[in-house]
């Protein structure tokens, strides 16, 4: 018990079943973060909810679906593997089942791969098959858990696949604090239900923290009945792929700054590239359970 509330963390050792060689979506991502958490005494659970086609169904279209379960598609970032399909449903399960445990009033997280905020109503995308919290999101819509859903999106990516999904969709406001120019060139201006806090190559821990109690303060006035973190930590300064210079604190920061809003709340783990990684996700979990 954290702060009042249990702390729940899902995983599975499914999603360590693919790679290719020199792909920063390795599955030591997962495997080293789970034992960094393990040894801090977190106790993770493997997820009871067995996702399926379905609650994927409830964000993308079928012909994305089974493109996914084919391999079907080409996107040089997301490759085909065997088995990639059950892998993704497993992640799914993660993120849904934290959903479920954060309306039990129990903040979580996902830790799974593969991610998932680039995946669209339509297309696999930067390293993402199915998109995990817009699944989650629409999981709680459609079963009227909720009846308004905040995403916050804190990976250095645009997430343009939750941004695609939800694009003027009524009951859902998606923020995100991201690195302008980076890939996917795409979150330069607000628009709708859609609000994007682009941030310059090599903005550290002030600046980012002025921009992401911006995004709180918008999320306070929309009044969520929960809140969705698509938890990227390659805004750290040592990431290979991207060029913020978050420290190793500022994650611990901004999990208690999330933390402080005292609403429901999951996360879901999207980037993160560097060998730090499992430091960056055991400090930003002592502020989010806090």
């Amino acid at each position: 018990m954290l702060g009042g509330f249990h702390a729940m963390i899902f995983s599975h050792p499914d999603v360590l079943g693919y790679h290719s060689q020199g792909h920063p979506e390795s599955p030591e991502r997962v495997s080293k973060t789970r034992q960094r958490l393990e040894a801090a005494g977190h106790k993770i659970a493997v997820p009871r909810y067995q996702a399926v086609e379905a609650d994927a169904l409830l964000a993308h279209d079928k012909t994305h679906v089974d493109a996914v379960k084919n391999g079907e598609y080409l996107d040089a970032d997301t490759p085909y593997y065997p088995g990639i399909a059950a892998i993704a449903f497993t992640s799914l399960s993660g993120a849904v089942d934290a959903a479920f445990a954060a309306m039990a009033e129990d903040p979580s997280f996902s830790l799974m791969r593969p991610p998932g905020h680039h995946a669209g109503r339509n297309h696999v995308a930067g390293f993402c098959y199915f998109n995990n919290v817009a699944v989650a999101c629409e999981k709680l819509l459609q079963d009227k858990k909720v009846s308004r859903v905040a995403i916050l999106d804190v990976d250095v990516h645009h997430g343009d696949g939750t941004e695609d999904i939800f694009s003027g969709r009524s009951g859902v406001l998606y923020a995100s604090l991201h690195q302008v120019p980076l890939y996917p060139g795409t979150g330069l201006v607000s628009h709708d239900n859609c609000l994007n806090f682009p941030l310059p190559e090599g903005t550290e821990e002030g600046f980012y923290l002025e921009a992401l109690e911006k995004a709180i303060e918008h999320i306070l006035d929309f009044k969520p009945g929960i809140l969705a973190v698509s938890a990227g930590f390659d805004t750290y300064k040592e990431c290979p792929i991207a060029g913020l210079r978050l420290e190793k604190k500022s994650y611990r920061r901004i999990g208690a700054m999330i933390a402080q809003t005292r609403l429901k709340r999951f996360a879901v783990l999207e980037g993160g590239y560097a060998a730090d990684l499992p430091i960056l996700v055991d400090n930003f979990l002592d502020g989010f359970f806090a």
